[in-house]
């Protein structure tokens, strides 16, 4: 006996109510989930739809589909930071790294002038750490206006628009910010500031930029129905 459409809808309509709220999720769940209950109703015929449900459902035990949706995230993230890496080594290869070597210098030159009287470091992590959540959160809206017109998320693509575990770096430049001050400070850690900077400069580029413009590669390369 297999599942009619309305039972296939009210498989998606449990997992919602059981806080899966991305499309794709929802769809391995009820694929496995058809698949469950119609391997019940082979073996007893009798079993009611709920009956076999929630016989199913027992299964995935006391904390449900969440296991289920964190170790897809985890898997997503860790797919997600993959790409992060891949396009940053675009900049450290030739002939590219010509240029950050250049941006190294340049900050290099600008934080030995200025370190006495401009708080120069301070101000270029204060501008990367608004850059930065003024960028995720730009995206994050743009992704939650296209979820509500098309009805539906994708896990995926909530990474690639700012609910990455990248967005973790946003404390990262705070920290030196408020660790630097005003002094004479070595070449050594001069060339190291303008290092991070330049660093931090291009990781935002990448994912602000560059993976945002190749998101819908990338969203039907996870996922094969998406459109």
């Amino acid at each position: 006996m297999k599942l009619t459409t309305a039972q296939i809808d009210q498989l998606y309509l449990f997992t919602r109510q059981h806080y899966v709220e991305w499309y794709d999720l929802q769809s391995e769940l009820v694929d496995h989930l058809a698949n469950a209950i119609e391997t019940q109703w082979q073996e007893n015929p009798k079993l009611t739809f709920d009956e076999a449900l929630n016989k199913e459902f027992q299964k995935f035990g006391v904390f449900g589909f969440v296991d289920v949706v964190e170790k897809r995230r985890k898997y997503l993230n860790r797919k997600y930071n993959k790409l992060v890496l891949n396009n940053l080594k675009l900049f450290f290869s030739i002939p590219t790294i010509m240029v950050t070597i250049a941006l190294v210098a340049i900050f290099f030159v600008l934080l030995s002038f200025l370190q006495k009287h401009i708080p120069f470091i301070q101000i270029m992590f204060a501008l990367l750490t608004i850059l930065f959540i003024f960028g995720l959160y730009i995206y994050s809206r743009k992704n939650k206006k296209e979820a509500q017109l098309s009805g539906k998320k994708w896990l995926f693509k909530d990474i690639i628009f700012g609910y990455s575990s990248m967005a973790g770096l946003i404390s990262f430049p705070i920290q030196f910010a408020v660790k630097s001050t005003f002094e004479n400070h070595s070449n050594w850690f001069l060339l190291l500031m303008s290092f991070l900077i330049v660093l931090l400069a291009l990781i935002e580029y990448v994912v602000l930029i560059l993976i945002p413009s190749k998101s819908e590669e990338y969203l039907t390369q996870t996922y094969p129905e998406y459109v």
